[in-house]
């Protein structure tokens, strides 16, 4: 049986060699911990990736509209303040009644769009700020980042 370190190094790498890696001004951290809680069940997880930045969600999007793998369709990489629900759909495992109430009145406020190689559209990002601890007993300033492989068989 693998180790989850051992897990998380083989992801990282895969997602590495598939170009599935964020710009680095963030200072990303690879947050594989979340992925149990917010990516599908099954094999379907391996389309998905998920990061943490200690930057705000303003600070961060100021820094990915240098970005020039970002596209920009109308409406992408606006932050919106929504319910926890609506943030992290019903994907994943999570308990949306304890999610819910964690966030109780407060929004998440959470930005989307793509990334692209030359134009074709590899990936979908969401960015959800604040964000939930892998434990759901807090909330953790920074920035949470699922990355979705739009090119997974």
């Amino acid at each position: 049986m693998r180790s989850i370190a051992a897990v998380a190094a083989v992801l990282w790498l895969s997602a590495a060699v598939a170009g599935v890696v964020p710009p680095a001004a963030a200072n990303w951290q690879d947050a594989p911990a979340y992925l149990r809680l917010f990516a599908p069940a099954g094999a379907r997880a391996a389309a998905y990736r998920v990061y943490t930045s200690p930057l705000g969600m303003d600070a961060l999007i100021a820094s990915l509209a240098r970005e020039p793998s970002l596209l920009h369709p109308p409406g992408s990489w606006t932050p919106v303040a929504m319910i926890a629900a609506d943030a992290f759909g019903q994907t994943g495992g999570y308990d949306r009644s304890r999610l819910a109430r964690l966030y109780g009145s407060k929004r998440a406020v959470v930005a989307r769009g793509p990334r692209a190689t030359a134009t074709q559209p590899t990936e979908a990002w969401t960015l959800v700020s604040p964000y939930p601890s892998v434990d759901l007993t807090r909330l953790e300033s920074g920035t949470l980042l699922i990355v979705l492989n739009l090119g997974f068989p």
